[in-house]
């Protein structure tokens, strides 16, 4: 009876043992900022985390190309060495400082057109950064970067473009748009957002002269992965832009990983 108790007593050591060490593992590995990270890590959490994205966008998986990922990784690369102003490039953490601020007003607009609001946290934060004031030169506006004539479209004066609640409210209507427009591709929710920077007959264009059987389970990847093939319509920033989104998504969503005390721009 003795040497039965002992037996118990040491089987449930080993079992709290290990528990505890197998909890430690796990939350070495969930608290590893991105700069100590390997580059296969880097990579790894990077695919993780752009599916992640994908799923809250979408509800769907996307089967991203590793060359695709590769693009995105590079891209929260650049986006990790602004941190702390290592590069001499604006600090990002200014931008995550007025992303936090407006971020209330731009979650509750995507939600009320049933968007995820990870839509209009990161094209505000590509496109301007959180900067209402910026400008670019083509004329475009605000938080959202809209161009008075696609404002115009959607129900914004010149006066609008500057209005963030007015502005998130337009682009969430944009988006939807651009959905109901590419419903029939399973990435319906990223061309959306290529769309959102080249307009969706471009958007269109591109994926007749680039789609084939061998690349259409990932359409986005086709836009951007043989750029030989692209014609004048097709700009350095276009290529990238959707590469770019799901960085600034993977630093916005995950900013502990980036050794910032903050919680995620959805949370808000």
């Amino acid at each position: 009876m003795v040497l039965r108790r002992m037996l118990i007593l040491l089987a449930g050591i080993f079992f709290l043992t290990t528990s505890v060490a197998q909890a430690c593992a796990q939350s070495a590995k969930t608290t590893k900022v991105y700069d100590d990270m390997s580059r296969a890590e880097r990579l790894e959490f990077v695919r993780e985390q752009a599916r992640r994205i994908a799923r809250e966008m979408s509800g769907n998986e996307y089967e991203f190309t590793p060359a695709f990922e590769v693009d995105v990784q590079k891209a929260v690369t650049r986006y990790a060495e602004r941190i702390g102003n290592r590069t001499g490039k604006p600090d990002l953490r200014i931008t995550l400082e007025r992303a936090q601020a407006q971020a209330p007003l731009v979650n509750a607009a995507f939600r009320a057109r049933n968007l995820s609001p990870v839509f209009g946290l990161y094209i505000a934060f590509i496109e301007s950064e959180f900067n209402n004031q910026a400008l670019s030169p083509s004329g475009a506006k605000g938080v959202f970067q809209f161009l008075p004539a696609t404002g115009e479209r959607y129900g914004l004066s010149t006066t609008d473009l500057l209005d963030v609640v007015k502005s998130a409210d337009a682009a969430a209507r944009y988006i939807a748009d651009s959905i109901e427009i590419f419903k029939d591709d399973p990435m319906k929710e990223a061309l959306a957002l290529h769309a959102y920077n080249q307009g969706s007959a471009k958007t269109k264009r591109g994926l007749n002269i680039l789609l084939d059987n061998q690349n259409k389970r990932c359409s986005i990847c086709a836009l951007t992965a043989d750029r030989s093939k692209r014609d004048e319509t097709f700009e350095p920033e276009t290529v990238f832009y959707v590469a770019q989104f799901f960085a600034a998504a993977i630093v916005g969503e995950n900013p502990q990983s980036f050794g910032l005390q903050l919680q995620p721009l959805s949370s808000h």
